[in-house]
């Protein structure tokens, strides 16, 4: 199933790195709901995925029906059960996920500013912007280096020219 490259995409970041067994876990529970998920009694053309064990991943086409307040506010709804059922933090906006090689690490906004400090992090650091809105977003300025992302602006001043 093909979707458009203006499909919505809802990018939630856990505060932990999930197991492998947790994915699978965790991506059958998605189907599950991606196939359920309506709004206003209308079937969404909707899937999930999980990207670095870390990122949960909602994408609808609204070329079909549209997101409407209802099945998003079902979607937070469910991904809040997922957090209890892992025991992850999904909702935390200050929890900043960076590239280190391979890794992807997650870390607090404090924590983030200690390495950036500590030049472990640096403007050319790749960062996750999940503020991406569709999925040419999700392609294009998902990962992007620290000094184009939104990241920049909280640490504007401690960065030196």
């Amino acid at each position: 199933m093909e979707f458009s490259s203006h499909s919505r995409v809802w990018v939630y970041q856990s505060d932990r790195k999930l197991t492998d067994t947790e994915v699978l876990q965790a991506q059958i529970l998605l189907d599950n709901f991606t196939t359920g998920w309506t709004a206003h009694n209308n079937q969404l053309l909707a899937k999930a995925e999980i990207r670095y064990n870390r990122f949960l991943i909602l994408i609808v086409d609204e070329s079909q029906a549209g997101a409407s307040g209802c099945s998003i506010d079902k979607s937070v709804n469910f991904m809040k059960q997922m957090e209890q059922q892992f025991g992850i933090n999904l909702f935390d906006r200050f929890n900043l996920a960076y590239r280190d090689g391979e890794e992807v690490v997650s870390v607090s906004r404090h924590q983030f500013e200690e390495l950036l400090k500590a030049g472990t992090i640096n403007t050319e650091t790749i960062v996750f912007n999940n503020l991406a809105q569709n999925i040419t977003e999700l392609q294009t300025k998902w990962e992007v280096p620290f000094k184009d992302s939104w990241h920049i602006q909280l640490f504007r001043d401690l960065i030196t020219a």
